[in-house]
């Protein structure tokens, strides 16, 4: 079967929208919209291109006049009034947020690295307000039900039809993969240099005691940190440095913060909040092979 991305694009939907609008949002239903029965108000229409390894995809999002006037409102830290139309400000603020939202998909489908679709580029081509002919002509027509804190907002989204398979949780429609995809697809998939599957390799490699001595070292503490970002600087500017001083990183707000164990990346995660403390949601990890190897353990 073909690689499914509905939960990736649920999951950095909800959450590129709640980090930007600092709101807690979650996706409540996905339903097919039938525009022929549907009133679509005037809504802001952002083009994404989505470049697989075989496939190029345009998924277009649509979000409404009450959406986007909201969204503008809650980026801008909920001051003054909402619109009551959209304007060139909110479509500059959607296409921010979609951006993010394809950006983020982007690095998650690559982090899960699926056999059938390889990496993925995306790129927002177009924006622009439209009226509800315009929209009507758009095929497969999706609303997601978005809950905002409480509040039920809704935004469209149309996926043309080469995508539709790799989206079945949604659309209902799949393929079966060929014989070689299949076999990729499989729970066995690497080979170790010794011809063992790659979930099976190391206790192959052990004997009963050697594994029993190996567990000794799991009570072994390993120091974790994350890094916010980094920057190469001269020795010069930083003896210039005083209190106050603003050091701009490299890091983009909305890219994933590294993961290290004793120094090494192991993977990829994003800041979140629990119960008052700063914690890491953890959104890409190395196999286990290359883990202990990068921590100096094998």
């Amino acid at each position: 079967m073909a690689s499914d991305l509905t939960n990736i694009l649920k999951s950095e939907l909800s959450n590129t929208i709640e980090q930007l609008l600092s709101k807690k949002a979650t996706i409540k239903d996905i339903i097919k919209t039938d525009t022929s029965s549907q009133t679509i108000e005037t809504s802001v229409l952002v083009v994404a291109k989505l470049e697989f390894k075989n496939i190029t995809s345009t998924w277009n999002f649509i979000i409404p006049t009450a959406t986007g006037v909201k969204f503008e409102y809650l980026m801008l830290g909920g001051m003054g009034d909402l619109k009551e139309a959209l304007d060139d400000e909110t479509s500059d603020a959607i296409k921010e947020i979609i951006s993010n939202v394809c950006g983020s998909m982007a690095t998650s489908i690559n982090a899960q690295g699926f056999d059938d679709l390889g990496k993925v580029k995306t790129e927002v081509v177009d924006v622009s307000i439209v009226d509800f002919e315009k929209l009507k002509s758009l095929p497969n027509i999706y609303k997601i039900i978005l809950d905002l804190d409480g509040e039920e907002i809704l935004v469209f989204v149309s996926f043309d039809d080469i995508i539709k398979p790799y989206i079945s949780s949604i659309t209902g429609e799949s393929v079966v993969a060929d014989t070689n995809h299949a076999k990729a697809q499989a729970p066995l998939i690497h080979s170790g240099a010794h011809g063992v599957s790659a979930p099976n390799e190391l206790s192959s490699l052990l004997d009963e005691h050697s594994v029993t001595n190996l567990k000794l070292l799991f009570d072994i503490k390993l120091r974790l940190s994350v890094r916010l970002g980094t920057k190469v600087l001269l020795l010069k500017d930083i003896l210039r440095w005083d209190v106050g001083e603003i050091i701009e990183l490299e890091q983009m707000v909305n890219e994933p913060l590294d993961i290290l164990v004793n120094g090494v990346k192991v993977g990829e995660g994003e800041a979140v909040v629990v119960e008052g403390k700063f914690g890491l949601k953890v959104k890409y990890i190395g196999d286990e092979k290359n883990k202990l190897k990068k921590i100096g353990l094998v």
